[in-house]
């Protein structure tokens, strides 16, 4: 034991592994027991001494290892004195008498492993083959879990080629790799499966997935074969990825100049899985929502998040897998472009979608986050591989793909597209920094980017610019916006955009400073109403505030139509944003929202309604009244029934809509929905309930169940059995938790930890409980969390159900309770930042309703005016 200990003190605690050696090649063969959930394997690995050593330090974790040599180039075979597998850092340690020369040689461990049933390594998880459950195998191994597979160098800048062999295959199952097969041998009710040997690539994107499935498959123009795997019988609903797929393979050759490097690329839906998608190369794995679609069963809003699903796994065989992040710090380097790059190509794709408009929710979601204390950078330091699980979020997808956006927007989309075609003829099959595409684009463009971008890559948060009018001047003043409202001194290098009276008079400059101006000219000699626009499209990543003349000019542009829809929006989640920090009176928020009555935001409605109830109970009803004054009009001009022809926007608006009038309980729209969900549930076939007003009539069923009468839950959770489509059963989920009656939210949490709500699919309910069930999710929380982290593991799935529970209340009491109840500081490592976050977002509300409540007086009298308008 004590020798054990000496050989792994020196490594413990290490950010990353010692390279006295390196891998160039494997050759990992792994035999599955699909019964005993078990699997054994042997990797050989080509590796290069660097410098003469008694220690090989590589990865691993719940694996046996059993037997382990090295040989050298010159054939002189080393058998370690002591092989030490240390689980808390998760290497494997093996030490030698001899001292290992400088120079290539072969390392051969054998090893054995369970297939785990937390969806993360090599892991089981079950198909239904004529109604019998059967186990499969599939692999996730983003972020650091390939070493729960198989003992490796697990680090995102340790490329190597792979040769995979599978073996003791039941003959009937297809098994898929990263490359082609290259020769599959059958033995009787067993085959031994053989694949190509890969390109270069990182070991978290090696995979493998052992299962039943049907395809559906095409060529590209270059000749690239692209397949979804479905499961048995339901081929023709991967179609739709297929044709995405296709089309973006063609995008990206041409955008980023360069070829797609593999032979094929298969894309398969995976029953059992954490995420939404993964992008292996040459195998991107989906949860069956996100690559399944059925065209009875899929609102406009399915299409569009599959289509943004696909576009940003493919656009990851570039941006991730072909030029790869050195580290974790730079994460963002994969997520954020990858995110960016899919909206631009489904803009080439589908004009007609103005998918830059749905992109502000991305922008509008990393605003949110990075407006907190307890944010980071972009690029955040890794002290630990594991911690990073942390780190995928919305910092580094949405502010990450929101910044990216803001630097193409000031650079030129011409000089931009040309600059990564640079990049990645640069760095493809190698690992890239941020500094590197830095690099790369300013010498393209000329600019300095790098003093730019580092702060807003290096320093957590963003400016509000303040925008005030003197003489024919504009002036600009930038201080750090956090939703706390406590000061800060940062600054940044900001590219700000202004329109003036008209989206043909555009100007930007960069403000390089706390304060600055600039001349617009004497607008008010020559147009009486006009009016200017900071921040053009939302096209950047910061918050504007209007002195008092400017915003009522921006008012009066509202009403007249004179802004874009992404600019309306925009001012209306600025103002939102001002008014939670408490920076403006909850009042000035509501005018502005009177503006909107031609179209307002749904989510602005939903989200001021469940704040007025913690401030002012009592003005509840007249909010409600004056919330559904203003949707009410558009929901009698979309009407209940789909119209032959018509646009995607007026089907993703009518669900929106109908949506909103549910959850606020109009009574209608809640009559009307419940009559056609039972039309519909007499004859599926109807045309009474179209996919895209489905979720408004299940809210709608749900708003109106109780104990007194539990037939809505009833209903849905016959319907949730009876129906084979994945988007109608993760629909329900959606909708299940909106009952207003905390028992029957208590019925609705035991449900989904039944085996009937597959693990992963609990996310969907979380996200949607009601207002009113709050309460008794928390206690649900703390009565089922040794269970809950049993069943789901320490990691990423974890953090839905912190956050998830935790941010809809607004006390301090309770966010002191959570704290205590989590550990504060000593909470689990893998839901330490989450927890935090979450508790300064109870926090800031909680500021906010004593803010609002000040105002009683005066919103009591304006919100019954405005109920009445």
């Amino acid at each position: 034991m004590e020798i054990q200990e000496e050989s792994i003190r020196q490594f413990k605690g290490q950010t990353r592994l010692p390279q006295f050696a390196v891998p160039k090649r494997y050759e990992l063969t792994l035999k599955l027991d699909l019964s005993a959930c078990t699997f054994s394997g042997r990797v050989a690995i080509d590796a290069f001494i660097n410098d003469p050593t008694k220690f090989l330090v590589l990865n691993a974790l719940e694996l046996a290892v059993h037997q382990v040599s090295f040989t050298t180039s010159q054939k002189q075979k080393y058998v370690p004195s002591d092989i030490v597998v240390d689980s808390d850092d998760e290497i494997l340690v093996l030490v030698f008498e001899e001292v290992l020369e400088v120079g290539c040689g072969l390392l051969e461990i054998e090893f054995s492993g369970v297939l785990n049933e937390h969806l993360k390594g090599l892991y089981r998880c079950t198909y239904s083959d004529k109604g019998e459950k059967k186990n499969m195998a599939a692999s996730q191994f983003e972020a650091v879990d390939a070493r729960r597979c198989f003992p490796c160098w697990d680090e995102p800048a340790l490329k190597a080629t792979f040769k995979i062999t599978l073996e003791n295959i039941p003959s009937e199952l297809t098994a898929l790799s990263n490359m082609p097969v290259s020769e599959e041998k059958v033995h009787g009710l067993l085959k031994t499966v053989h694949f190509e040997e890969s390109i270069l690539m990182s070991t978290y994107l090696v995979a493998v997935v052992v299962g039943l499935f049907d395809f559906v498959e095409d060529t590209t123009e270059d000749g690239i074969k692209v397949r979804s795997y479905c499961p048995v019988g339901k081929s023709d609903k991967g179609k739709f990825a297929l044709d995405i797929a296709i089309k973006t393979l063609n995008f990206f050759k041409m955008y980023f100049s360069t070829p797609y490097p593999l032979p094929k690329l298969d894309m398969v839906a995976v029953p059992e899985f954490a995420g939404g998608a993964m992008e292996n190369y040459g195998l991107i794995t989906f949860r069956e929502s996100e690559l399944l679609l059925d065209a009875l069963h899929s609102a406009a809003a399915n299409i569009q998040r599959q289509t943004i699903v696909v576009a940003h796994e493919v656009a990851h065989h570039w941006f991730g897998n072909l030029v790869t992040m050195e580290w974790w710090t730079h994460l963002w380097l994969n997520e954020g472009f990858a995110t960016w790059v899919s909206y631009l190509v489904i803009d080439k794709l589908f004009p007609e979608w103005n998918i830059w408009n749905l992109f502000l929710q991305e922008t509008e979601d990393g605003l949110q986050m990075d407006a907190l204390e307890k944010s980071h950078p972009i690029e955040v330091e890794i002290p630990q591989a594991r911690a990073v699980l942390e780190y995928f979020d919305d910092i580094s997808y949405r502010k990450g793909c929101s910044v990216i956006r803001m630097l193409e927007n000031f650079l030129g989309d011409e000089i931009f597209q040309k600059s990564l075609a640079s990049y990645m003829k640069k760095f493809g099959f190698s690992n890239a920094k941020t500094e590197d595409l830095w690099k790369v684009i300013s010498e393209t463009s000329g600019v300095e980017v790098d003093k730019i971008m580092n702060m807003w890559t290096k320093q957590k948060g963003y400016p509000i610019i303040t925008v005030k009018l003197k003489g024919t001047s504009c002036k600009f003043e930038q201080t750090h916006f956090l939703s706390s409202a406590l000061d800060s001194d940062a600054e940044w290098i900001v590219p700000v955009t202004l329109c003036v009276s008209s989206y043909e008079n555009q100007k930007k400059f960069l403000l390089e400073a706390k304060n600055g101006q600039l001349d617009i000219g004497d607008q008010e000699s020559v147009e009486e109403n006009w009016w200017v626009k900071t921040n053009v499209h939302q096209a950047g990543f910061y918050r504007v505030k209007y002195d008092e003349s400017l915003e009522a000019r921006l008012r009066k542009a509202i009403a007249s139509n004179c802004l874009s829809a992404s600019d309306e929006f925009g001012v209306l989640d600025d103002a939102f944003a001002l008014c939670e920090a408490c920076f403006t009176p909850f009042s000035s928020l509501l005018h502005l929202m009177d503006t909107y009555r031609k179209d307002l935001e749904y989510i602005i409605c939903y989200s001021a309604s469940r704040i007025i109830r913690d401030a002012i109970p009592a003005l509840e009803s007249n909010l409600k009244k004056f919330f559904i004054s203003l949707l009410l009009p558009h929901a009698e001009k979309l009407g209940w029934n789909a119209v032959p022809g018509e646009s995607q926007l007026d089907e993703l608006k009518r669900e929106q809509v109908l949506t909103a009038l549910a959850h606020l309980d109009h009574p209608r729209t809640k009559e009307e929905a419940t009559n056609r969900l039972r039309a519909f549930l007499q004859d599926k076939n109807t045309p009474l309930l179209p996919v895209n007003t489905r979720k408004a009539a299940y809210i709608a069923v749900m708003r109106n169940t109780s104990v007194a009468d539990k037939t809505g839950l009833k209903l849905l959770q016959k319907l949730y059995k009876e129906v084979d489509a994945i988007q109608e059963k993760t629909r329900i989920l959606r909708c299940i938790g909106s009952s207003p009656d905390p028992a029957i939210i208590s019925e609705v949490l035991d449900f989904v930890l039944t085996d009937e709500v597959p693990q992963q699919d609990i996310v969907y309910v979380l996200r949607v409980l009601s207002w009113e069930g709050r309460a008794t999710a928390w206690t649900w929380l703390k009565e089922n969390w040794d269970l809950i982290v049993t069943r789901w593991g320490t990691e990423m799935l974890l953090t839905h159900f912190i956050r998830d529970i935790i941010t809809p209340f607004c006390s301090d009491d309770m966010a002191n309770e959570a704290e205590a109840f989590f550990g504060g500081d000593d909470a689990l490592p893998s839901i330490a930042l989450n927890l935090k976050q979450s508790l300064e977002k109870v926090r800031i509300k909680a500021r906010w309703v004593e803010h609002i409540k000040k105002e009683t007086q005066l919103l009591v009298a304006l919100v019954e005016k405005l109920a009445t308008k």
